[in-house]
């Protein structure tokens, strides 16, 4: 798939331990010259956790990406609407997130953004990530 010009929601959520291996993905998809408009959910932004400080993480995306996080639900709801994005990748999405998004609730900026986003129809990828098995354990 030619990515090259392509607008990718690119959403992180709070598994921590799994960023260094996410943001290797999103230094990969800007070398297909995709457009990354980062998001993250309240806890991603803010919490410094054994696996780094948000600050950094924040740092390190925006200089990736070329863009600000988006990290507020009222920055997040405009996604759909502008059609902002072509693809959207939760990556890491956490189980509090996948159980949220199964049931509607839009509470964090992540999931406004999911939302916003499917409601033009387009394509949303998860991965899981969590520490109770239902894909890679921290």
């Amino acid at each position: 798939m030619n990515l090259k010009g392509k607008n990718i929601g690119f959403c992180l959520t709070g598994s921590f331990c799994t960023f260094k291996n996410t943001i290797l993905q999103m230094k990969e998809l800007v070398k297909e010259e995709a457009n990354i408009i980062p998001i993250m959910s309240f806890n991603a932004y803010k919490i410094d956790s054994k696996f780094g400080k948000a600050k950094d993480f924040i740092e390190e995306i925006e200089d990736i990406t070329n863009n600000k996080i988006i990290h507020t639900i009222e920055d997040a709801e405009p996604i759909g609407p502008k059609k902002m994005t072509d693809i959207m990748i939760i990556a890491p999405c956490s189980g509090n997130t996948i159980a949220k998004l199964s049931n509607g609730i839009t509470d964090t900026p992540v999931l406004m953004a999911a939302k916003s986003h499917l409601r033009n129809g387009n394509s949303l990828v998860i991965a899981p990530s969590t520490n109770d098995g239902l894909s890679r354990k921290c």
